[in-house]
């Protein structure tokens, strides 16, 4: 059945690079018909996010503002993946320059596409337990960052009243929630 509905890619079309995406098209030829359709992507490195928990399990926040809604929201760290970086490795140093907190165990709790219709990348989530401050706090040039923390109960109401809004951190909460059979704690060992 899959195979009817994948699409035989053929030729691409560059298009242009905005630093954090870059912009081409792909024709590819229909599976049953074998007319040809004209695709536009986004292609961006894979992305990271990552759930602090404390040692005394209050998630690590953040407050920035965010230029397409030009709202500031509330979020967790994340960014991207530098080339030839392993996910967990982009998510350990997104952690500490975004936020100055370090974690000394990590889970992978799930990857998604983030938006699979038009973009080429994965976003990857992580669990980061018992995340202490080092005060080693680096933004990139074009962040302004806000570092707070809130409890499990917390953020579960922050979800459902809407104070988070942002659709890849929901889908980390979401990650959390499956790792917990159904609730928002720490996983068990």
């Amino acid at each position: 059945m899959t195979d009817d509905l994948r699409w035989r890619r053929g030729t691409e079309f560059p298009g242009h690079d905005y630093r954090i995406f870059r912009t081409h098209a792909v024709d590819a030829s229909h599976p049953q018909t074998g007319a040809t359709h004209r695709f536009s992507l986004l292609s961006s490195g894979d992305w990271v996010n990552v759930i602090a928990l404390t040692p005394d399990d209050r998630v690590v926040l953040l407050r920035q503002w965010r230029a397409g809604t030009d709202t500031v929201g509330i979020e967790i760290p994340g960014g991207l993946v530098d080339p030839g970086e392993a996910p967990l490795a982009a998510a350990a140093r997104e952690l500490e320059e975004e936020t100055g907190y370090r974690a000394p165990t990590w889970r992978p709790l799930g990857r998604v596409a983030p938006n699979p219709a038009i973009q080429t990348n994965w976003l990857h989530t992580f669990l980061a337990l018992d995340a202490t401050p080092t005060g080693n706090l680096h933004p990139d040039a074009g962040e302004v960052l806000a570092v707070e923390t809130a409890t499990l109960a917390e953020v579960a109401a922050m979800l459902r009243d809407g104070r988070i809004e942002h659709a890849l951190v929901t889908v980390a909460f979401a990650h959390l929630h499956l790792a917990c059979d159904g609730g928002l704690r720490r996983p068990p060992a």
